[in-house]
């Protein structure tokens, strides 16, 4: 098995890790593993994945009220 060494990362961006792994009950290493495999899943959807899901969503949402974020901002902005 493939083994990556990531250097210099910040201290911070550690303990958020170490937070999340201990959340989840898993090790550094096991809740790092985790991470990249999902994200190298997601980011290797097929277009029918890609559809699937966001046809989920969209059916979740569907009645719900939509807004404009465009708008929101513009208005804040003005204020």
């Amino acid at each position: 098995m493939a083994q990556v060494l990531v250097r210099d990362l910040n201290a911070t961006v550690i303990e958020s890790l170490k937070k999340r792994a201990l959340r989840n009950r898993r090790s550094l290493q096991g809740e790092l593993k985790m991470i990249l495999e999902e994200a190298a899943r997601s980011s290797s959807l097929s277009i029918d994945e890609f559809i699937t899901r966001t046809t989920k969503i969209r059916n979740r949402t569907s009645g719900r009220a939509q807004t404009d974020s465009a708008a929101l901002i513009r208005e804040d902005r003005e204020r």
